[in-house]
């Protein structure tokens, strides 16, 4: 049993505010089933003030999305000299950056969708590129703001340049890749099982689909070719090393087999802050490999450091 005294840090200020609730009340309870003395820190403004005074051992990192997962919290730890879960400063915002993000994976050969970085009020009077495209926030998560733009639409999204986007001006248009939802996980150095998602009555993998009960499927191992598959766990191996990332992330890619069983395969993201819930794609993934959920977030605690 450890004596380690571990804050978990949740909830804080971003739309994904209440996603890391879940994954961070989650944890602590898995924490503290795993005897480690655990305090649930709701993170807000004075966030640096509370952790000088708790003098925790180790940051258990539960949030999600700006703030929790773009270097900034990482930042704040780094400089009080907390040892923290999951990725460093540069790697979290480079990875929250999903236009930077993409130049990197391009460049150590992963294979991406065509995309251009905009400001969203440029996009208004004509379509960015050729129907279909996806239009996304620059700095998002779980799917907020995302918005396909279909191939007969005549004009693009209107909802993009209106007063109702909260999400910064910075969009990245991407063109729409037909197939199927993969995800893999990394686990230190090693990639875990390859899921694929099927959402249940939603025409993407959105916030509904992936939080709502009942809202997506999740089949592990995905039923695909074993090159496919073994391809997917080197590519997302791949880009937790080529982004700089630490502790567990998930690389989401798009897969088209449409007309040949190799198909294609495009890489979308990687999340360095994926959900911790047990039925969340990274711990079911930690299952299947041998890993209950309890073992998986004491390796986590176990693995933190400052200087990620």
């Amino acid at each position: 049993m450890s004596g380690k005294h571990v804050a978990v840090l949740m909830g804080g200020l971003s739309s994904e505010r209440p996603v890391s609730l879940s994954s961070g009340n989650a944890c602590a309870d898995a924490l503290e089933g795993e005897g480690y003395r655990v305090t649930r820190v709701d993170v807000g403004r004075d966030i640096a003030t509370v952790l000088t005074d708790l003098r925790p051992d180790v940051a258990f990192n539960a949030l999600h999305g700006p703030f929790g997962e773009d270097g900034t919290i990482q930042g704040i730890l780094e400089y009080l000299q907390i040892p923290y879960t999951h990725s460093g400063v540069l790697a979290s915002a480079l990875a929250m950056d999903k236009h930077q993000a993409k130049r990197v994976a391009q460049s150590v050969g992963i294979p991406v969708a065509e995309a251009k970085a905009m400001n969203r009020f440029d996009i208004s009077s004509a379509h960015p590129m050729a129907p279909p495209y996806v239009v996304k926030p620059v700095r998002e998560g779980s799917s907020f703001g995302v918005v396909i733009v279909q191939e007969n639409q005549p004009h693009p999204p209107q909802v993009i340049g209106s007063s109702e986007w909260r999400y910064g001006d910075h969009v990245l248009v991407e063109r729409y890749v037909y197939g199927r939802e993969l995800t893999c996980g990394v686990m230190g150095d090693v990639a875990l099982g390859v899921t694929e998602i099927l959402p249940v009555s939603h025409a993407f993998y959105d916030y509904d689909a992936k939080y709502a009960e009942g809202g997506s499927k999740h089949i592990i191992p995905a039923q695909i070719s074993p090159n496919v598959y073994q391809k997917i766990q080197t590519l997302a191996l791949k880009a937790h090393q080529a982004m700089g990332c630490r502790g567990v992330s998930r690389s989401d890619f798009r897969y088209d087999d449409r007309f040949s069983e190799d198909g294609e395969i495009i890489w979308l993201e990687i999340n360095t802050q994926p959900g911790m819930t047990p039925t969340s794609l990274v711990p079911e993934m930690a299952a299947h490999a041998g890993h209950s959920f309890g073992e998986l977030v004491r390796w986590m605690v176990e693995d933190a450091t400052c200087l990620r």
